[in-house]
């Protein structure tokens, strides 16, 4: 039961909490560098996103900006919470690995069986040598691998290379308008010692900026975004200084004092999100986004769909192609609403790069295909 005592806040509060420190209620006059360090990086497991969820959360965002980035090595993509890809700026990509690198080498261990035998800190050092003298990809760097223990499994030394090391992919793989080849290097190499490299950020100040960017969250919250476990204590130091709330289930929040926390009834307007937009993924409970009703509803197996909000709240999927945007409802919203989501459709049609070339290709449009059942 919630405290008499701790003030709660409802469902549609947090969600337009989250939405703000999303930059999801109103397009921030933000640089593409300053979003991604403020969101704590963008989950990049395929290329196109993290410019999709740039799109949804910038005032006049161009694709150009991000792939500038990271043809300067301002930002690069490497394995980091939750032992996925991400996009971060070159700061957090030297400072957060180390964070969560407790986390990676628990996940190596599960892969023991496969590297009897195996002293990792060897494999790490050759694996370090091979990867710096040239960018490789992973089937390079496990055959590698295997010249020194051949009796091991290929998948576990695959692991174990990728856990063990901070590996970057290079460009041109990430770059919007260019393919290239997934091929791996250390950060510390890509970047060319900008940075300390080996330095943690502090754990204080990174569930500050985790509550910036993600508030009014529990501890569980946060472990789950960052894939880490007892991040209790570190709440407990910073307690003092921090709003406490409870949701509806009587869970404590926290958050930072002067966070914007906007009214249940601020309008959010629609936006397309990306597959595996952090907005989805970054919460135990997602229910402040995602209702029960439409749980796994994003979801086909292990595929990702790319998802639409409308009033804040996961209401349908879509799928672009061309100059042609296709949105599958949940559910019927009002005509006001469905409006308001071609207007933003349209939006996104022009802001990717995917208008008509004047060749007499065919208009851009938003068509609503048949509601879900």
């Amino acid at each position: 039961m919630a405290s008499r005592t701790t003030p709660v806040l409802g469902t549609r509060a947090l969600n337009r909490a989250t939405l703000a420190r999303q930059l999801l209620l109103s397009r921030a006059e933000m640089s593409a560098r300053d979003a991604v360090a403020h969101l704590l990086g963008l989950q990049a497991q395929n290329v196109k996103p993290p410019y999709f969820q740039l799109h949804a959360r910038l005032a006049g965002f161009e694709t150009a900006e991000l792939a500038g980035l990271m043809e300067s090595r301002e930002v690069v993509r490497m394995v980091t919470m939750r032992s996925t890809i991400h996009t971060h700026t070159a700061h957090d990509a030297l400072t957060l690995r180390p964070l969560v690198q407790p986390a990676r080498d628990r996940e190596v261990a599960y892969f023991r069986r496969g590297l009897v035998g195996v002293d990792l800190d060897r494999l790490a050092d050759r694996a370090r040598a091979f990867v710096d003298s040239a960018p490789r990809t992973m089937a390079e760097i496990r055959e590698d691998l295997l010249q020194e223990w051949p009796d091991a499994d290929p998948q576990s030394l695959s692991v174990a290379a990728r856990c063990r090391l901070p590996l970057v992919q290079v460009t041109p793989r990430g770059v919007w308008g260019r393919s290239g080849q997934v091929r791996l290097t250390t950060v510390e190499n890509w970047l060319g010692g900008r940075g300390p490299a080996g330095a943690a950020q502090p754990v204080d100040d990174v569930v500050l900026r985790y509550l910036a960017a993600f508030g009014p969250a529990s501890v569980k919250d946060m472990q789950t975004w960052a894939g880490l476990t007892r991040l209790r204590e570190a709440f407990e130091r910073l307690r003092p200084g921090l709003a406490v709330f409870r949701d509806e289930n009587g869970v404590e929040l926290f958050d930072l004092p002067d966070a914007p926390r906007p009214e249940a009834d601020t309008p959010a307007p629609p936006r397309f999100l990306p597959e595996f937009d952090n907005l989805l993924l970054s919460h135990a409970d997602r229910t402040r986004v995602v209702a029960p009703e439409v749980k796994g509803r994003s979801w086909t197996g292990n595929q990702a769909h790319c998802t639409l909000l409308v009033d804040g709240f996961l209401a349908g999927l879509w799928k672009l192609e061309g100059g042609s945007l296709t949105v599958e409802l949940f559910d019927r919203v009002p005509k006001a609403a469905e409006e308001e989501i071609v207007a933003e459709g349209e939006k996104l049609i022009a802001g990717m790069g995917a208008l008509p070339d004047g060749s007499g290709s065919p208009a851009p449009s938003v068509r609503f295909a048949p509601i879900r059942g």
